[in-house]
């Protein structure tokens, strides 16, 4: 397992297993969200954003976390030689999504860059990061289950917290 591609919808917990995974790994971690959001969260053009992607998988290994699959997932599943989905409830997600909103936004944490969560956007806006997590969860289920139903690659599929952290544990190894 040296080149690895973690998804799941949003609140998962894809970016803290990806890196926990490329450290256990010795490999880079490539967030596709550092790679997609500019300053005052503009969206990198896609030409570009695909530049810095294909640069970073260049190199021998890494662990990307993220989805972005209409700009990314040709180039990632070309070369991966694992998927780890996480696949986890969505009253676990709702939790962990809200739990990590609330603290970025009460830390004041930098996202990719200038980034912030504001209490506007995440409470108030049609692009909250908790409705989005909430109103994508079953797309994102039904839409995984077709794409890695016959793919030529291993597929770690993890259905809760509990199987995610012994998976962990085990560095990785065949869940």
């Amino acid at each position: 397992m040296r080149r690895v591609h973690v998804v799941g919808t949003s609140g998962s917990g894809k970016s803290t297993v990806a890196a926990a995974l490329a450290r256990a790994l010795g490999v880079r971690h490539v967030e596709l969200d550092a790679l997609h959001w500019l300053p005052g969260w503009q969206e990198r053009p896609v030409a570009e954003f695909r530049a810095h992607l294909s640069a970073a998988l260049a190199e021998g290994g890494w662990v990307v976390d993220g989805n972005h699959a209409a700009q990314s997932r040709d180039l990632v599943w070309a070369q991966v030689d694992t998927v780890v989905w996480l696949d986890l409830p969505r009253r676990t997600v709702m939790r962990q999504v809200v739990q990590r909103t609330a603290r970025r936004w009460l830390r004041r944490e930098l996202l990719w860059g200038s980034n912030r969560e504001s209490l506007r956007k995440t409470l108030l806006s049609r692009d909250s990061v908790v409705w989005w997590a909430w109103s994508t969860h079953e797309r994102r289920r039904t839409e995984y289950t077709a794409a890695l139903r016959s793919v030529p690659f291993r597929v770690v599929h993890l259905r809760s917290r509990a199987e995610v952290d012994r998976w962990l544990a085990t560095g990785g190894s065949p869940a």
